[in-house]
């Protein structure tokens, strides 16, 4: 078990560069033999602007690895957190602070950002998309990128992780990221058995329908028990879903400039 962490905890940017290429190269095949929606777009243009987002990301991701590296330091030499107060397996300890992160840093988070009214106006830029697919995952607001990052890194905080726990989740995350989001048609018995336990692209395709009460469902980013634990899941049709928003235009989610502005244009009316 060991030397399975450290391997995580000697990870370098090229490594997780590398996996992200893996991911988007693995779904982008899948999505053409297997899609689910055949979308009218020029898909170039369409993942160009995705993944200028996670080009931003990338870059305050460097931001974030110093303040990750900084936190070690300090919960380790100061004995700080749940982990460092409770004698624990290190499975044991991996499983908590899997399961810590996926509640508070992605489900909660996610929650939020639905639910409160300036972070929602964030969130639209990732809802806009009205041609969801697996570069959609990486469409972020800078500024809620951050918020997301900040949550995830005080969840690290509180519960003392080691780097390579904290590390082993986000590869699994930037998996999901992709397996949620890709325009991908797995049979129906396969995405709904598979539902019961982890987030399926499937059920994910719901949240993105573009009005409510669907987009308020399938909040979670790994496990699936959260949603259904908080009454938040749903599944039904998917030949039902239409992708985007109705506060939106649906004509600009190609627009960068539009979309950055979303959480500042004040002619966009919404509930909360």
């Amino acid at each position: 078990m060991d030397e399975f962490l450290n391997y995580f905890a000697a990870l370098t940017t090229v490594q997780k560069i590398i996996w992200v290429g893996i991911c988007l190269g693995f779904f982008f095949i899948l999505e053409n033999f297997i899609p689910l929606v055949k979308h009218e777009y020029k898909r170039l243009r369409h993942d160009g602007v995705n993944l200028f987002f996670l080009v931003l990301l990338m870059i305050i991701n460097i931001g974030y690895g110093v303040l990750l590296v900084s936190a070690t330091g300090w919960t380790s030499s100061a004995g700080f957190g749940l982990l460092n107060w409770i004698s624990m397996p290190t499975w044991a300890g991996l499983l908590v602070s899997f399961v810590a992160l996926d509640l508070v840093s992605q489900y909660f988070a996610h929650y939020l950002l639905h639910r409160v009214k300036w972070m929602w106006k964030l969130h639209l830029v990732h809802h806009s998309d009205t041609k969801v697919d697996l570069t959609t995952g990486v469409r972020q607001h800078p500024i809620e990128f951050v918020l997301r990052e900040a949550l995830a890194l005080l969840t690290f905080i509180l519960f003392g992780m080691p780097v390579a726990y904290y590390l082993f989740y986000r590869i699994i995350t930037i998996f999901f990221t992709y397996w949620t989001h890709a325009n991908i048609k797995l049979p129906k018995w396969l995405d709904k058995a598979l539902s019961y336990i982890i987030i399926t692209p499937n059920a994910h395709k719901f949240h993105h329908h573009f009005e409510r009460p669907w987009t308020d469902t399938n909040f979670g980013n790994v496990l699936s028990i959260w949603d259904r634990l908080f009454g938040t899941f749903t599944y039904d049709d998917t030949s039902k879903i239409k992708y985007g928003l109705d506060v939106t235009d649906p004509n600009r989610d190609e627009d960068i400039k539009y979309q950055l502005g979303l959480p500042f244009n004040k002619s966009i009316k919404t509930d909360y």
